[in-house]
């Protein structure tokens, strides 16, 4: 019981804890407007909601490519095919568990053509074989139980939550004119999904074909077929985990957006679909030599947006109770680009697409790839994380499910985003045996009852090269602002007022006194400012791995939360604003 009450309370005092402590890492603001420097304000209105993502959010996805696979002339995928990847890595282990859980989205664009091993398989388990002549350019590949058996003990370890894409050409026939037509053969994925579960191997959800829906990627299947093989899977799910208390999602269909059809496949699917995945590569081919300016571009971010409000708005509209995700996005197809889309300006769009895609009510991201071509968030050949590897997994640690809204006047090139906080602000810290004594102190047990409000996060993205920006947080709508008092009670302020915008008053943040709060903040940089660096630095320091191949911590500093936030040129930052309590996240 003296454990449990612990950590209830390391949970809802850290806070204060981190206040009074004078062991902090206390950072205070230097830079005021002037040469180089503007000011700007973050606006949030804190009333509603506008989104609620998954408390897994973040996903990333394993592929199926062997060496073989090149594009342009560059041969990225190396051994990080879940054929041939070494399991035995723990820098790959660490990783994974660092998230606890992380959702691994296993499939691409060779699934359509993988064959299960089960005992019922009359096929040969043959490897992937390059054949120009083939769709997409190799032969049918086979995954072995036993590799299958290795793949599930390393997830369950490492706390992984699985989405294995299902071969959805299975039974099919290629028309001339591209299309595949036939009914799908479910008999090899329903022996294989059987498999699965009499191994009580955990998957989060099966996913049906990679990329077949609208014009499709290689070939296409109409929409009123891929439903009807949905429906398909979705009653062989259902009845293959008939007795199990949770029952894996139906997912589909796993390609790029086209309007029409995903309506058609929506109507036809109203109770038998659970999440429909789209895929995203706005950024073009890897071999586009304009990538940094595309992702330094304000404007081309986000006319990404269109897609995300399209989808939500055909969605809504069928009737279908399913949900969104990003079923994979790696930015740049064809496995992305060298010192682009694994280097540091890449944050620049992951981030803003983590946060976009949450403001249209996304459920879950899944990015393209964990492991494996230009794009992978861990390094092909020796698994040593990318900088987006960090962007991710603070993400996953610091911004809560619910989305507010977000805008930022005095610059087109800070992009803004905010969400209700996750947890409370020095909860990434352990504290010492003499810290937990710390906490049957009077004083801290007095503030048991105290309701200590987790707060909000903000995210800022710079994209300027040259110009400092001091930004200052506003909110529009009825907020409450705590702030710790010799008393050692919490009282609500009253903002001053400034002038009103659309009917809704905007807030400004109250000058401090000596008792004044402090915010946490997270400021990433690329080492020596080059943008093409695949090193990042989280406040100054060289994010690394340690010689057992753990991964670092991820510290903040902490800064008087009346002071502006700094966002300096090529740099992003989480904020947590913790002592800012709003209707949205009550």
């Amino acid at each position: 019981m003296g454990s449990q009450i612990f950590e209830f309370l390391k949970t809802g005092l850290c806070f204060w804890v981190c206040f009074f402590s004078l062991s902090l890492v206390f950072v205070g603001s230097e830079l005021v407007a002037g040469d180089g420097n503007i000011e700007g304000t973050v606006s949030i209105d804190g009333k509603v909601i506008i989104g609620r993502i998954d408390d897994d959010f973040i996903c990333a996805t394993m592929d199926w490519w062997p060496p073989e696979k090149c594009d342009y002339g560059t041969c990225s995928w190396g051994h990080a095919s879940l054929l041939n990847l070494d399991l035995s890595n723990k820098i790959f282990f660490n990783a994974i568990k660092a998230f606890s859980p992380l959702k691994i989205r296993l499939g691409g664009t060779l699934q359509d053509k993988v064959i299960y091993d089960t005992e019922d398989n009359k096929q040969p388990c043959t490897q992937f074989t390059k054949n120009t002549s083939e769709l997409f350019g190799f032969t049918n590949g086979c995954l072995p139980m036993k590799r299958w058996d290795e793949l599930s003990s390393l997830f369950k370890s490492a706390g992984a939550e699985i989405i294995f894409g299902l071969n959805a050409l299975n039974g099919r026939t290629i028309q001339r004119d591209g299309s595949a037509t036939g009914a799908w053969d479910s008999s090899n994925a329903e022996s294989f999904i059987r498999y699965t579960a009499k191994n009580n191997y955990s998957i989060y959800g099966w996913e049906l074909g990679n990329e077949l829906c609208g014009s499709g990627v290689g070939t296409r299947v109409a929409a009123a077929q891929y439903a009807s093989d949905t429906i398909s899977l979705h009653n062989i799910v259902q009845n293959i985990y008939r007795e199990s208390d949770s029952k894996p999602q139906t997912i589909a269909p796993g390609g790029f957006f086209d309007a029409n059809w995903f309506k058609e496949f929506f109507n036809k699917t109203t109770k038998s679909l659970d999440v429909v995945t789209h895929h995203i590569y706005n950024l073009g081919p890897g071999v586009d030599t304009h990538l940094i300016d595309k992702i330094l571009d304000p404007t081309y971010l986000d006319g990404e947006a269109n897609t995300f409000r399209n989808l939500h708005d055909t969605l809504k509209s069928s009737g279908s109770s399913a949900v969104s995700w990003v079923g994979e996005a790696g930015g740049a197809y064809n496995s992305g680009r060298n010192l682009v889309t694994n280097a540091f300006v890449f944050s620049f769009w992951y981030l803003d697409q983590l946060g976009m895609s949450a403001a249209h009510d996304t459920k879950t991201y899944c990015r393209q790839s964990l492991i494996g071509g230009n794009y992978g968030l861990l390094d092909t050949n020796n698994f040593i994380p990318n900088p987006d590897y960090y962007s991710a997994l603070l993400w996953h640690r610091l911004m809560g499910r619910n989305v507010l809204s977000t805008s930022f006047s005095g610059s087109k090139k800070i992009r803004a985003y905010a969400h209700c906080a996750k947890q409370s602000v020095c909860l990434n810290h352990k504290l010492s045996f003499v810290g937990q004594k710390l906490f049957f102190h009077p004083l801290f047990l007095s503030l048991f009852f105290v309701l200590i409000q987790k707060g909000i996060m903000v995210l800022l993205s710079n994209l300027d090269n040259s110009t400092t920006v001091l930004a200052t947080v506003a909110f529009n709508g009825t907020w409450s602002f705590r702030r710790k008092h010799r008393s050692h009670h919490t009282s609500s302020i009253t903002p001053h007022k400034t002038r009103t915008s659309h009917k809704a008053k905007a807030i400004k943040m109250p000058r401090p006194n000596k008792s004044e709060p402090v915010r946490e903040e997270y400021h990433l940089t690329a080492k020596d400012g080059n943008l093409q660096s695949r090193t990042m630095l989280l406040n100054g320091n060289i994010l690394t791995l340690d010689s057992s191949g753990n991964i670092p911590s991820l510290d903040p500093i902490y800064v008087n939360s009346s002071t502006p936030i700094v966002v300096r040129p090529f740099s992003i930052v989480f904020v947590h604003i913790p002592h800012v309590v709003l209707p949205a996240c009550k």
